[in-house]
C-alpha cells in the first residue's frame, strides 16, 4: 500500500516544473493586458509570463531616452511614483492598481490587478523600461 503514494511522489517530482515557471509570451498581448502597447521607436523587446497562483507578465524594452517619461506618463496619466518597490539602480518607477481605475486593460476575469513600470537610463540617448502586470 506504500508504494501507492511513494510512486505518486516520485512521479510528481518528474511532472511538475515548480511554481512561477517562466514562459516566452506575445508582447503586443502583455503589453495590451497592462493596458498599453508598446512605443513605436521600442527595439529589443522581450517579454515572460509566469504563473501558478497569480500571473505576472514581464515586458522589457529599450526606447530613446528622451522619449521614455513622456510616453510612461502619456500611456499610463494616472500612475503615481512609486519608491516602496523601486530597485535602486531605476531612475522612476510608477505603480498602478485597477481598483482605483488606473489601468485602462482588459476589463473582466483574469485582469491585472496592478502594473509596475520603471524606467533606467542606460547612458547615452537609451532607457531601459520595464512593465509588470500582475494578478493578485
Amino acid at each position: 500500500m506504500l508504494g501507492v503514494p511513494v510512486a505518486f511522489v516520485v512521479w510528481f517530482m518528474f511532472v511538475w516544473d515548480g511554481p512561477g515557471g517562466s514562459e516566452p509570451t506575445d508582447c503586443a498581448q502583455a503589453m495590451d493586458w497592462a493596458g498599453a502597447t508598446l512605443p513605436k521607436t521600442s527595439r529589443d523587446a522581450r517579454c515572460t509570463e509566469a504563473s501558478w497562483m497569480d500571473v505576472y507578465d514581464h515586458i522589457a524594452f529599450r526606447m530613446p531616452a528622451n522619449e521614455a517619461a513622456g510616453w510612461v506618463a502619456g500611456t499610463w496619466p494616472a500612475g503615481e511614483a512609486e519608491t516602496r518597490f523601486r530597485d535602486p539602480g531605476d531612475d522612476f518607477c510608477v505603480h498602478l492598481e485597477s481598483d482605483e481605475g488606473q489601468i485602462a486593460a482588459y476589463d473582466g476575469p483574469g485582469a491585472p490587478a496592478g502594473v509596475d513600470v520603471s524606467v533606467r537610463y542606460e547612458g547615452g540617448d537609451t532607457a531601459l523600461v520595464t512593465v509588470t502586470a500582475f494578478t493578485t
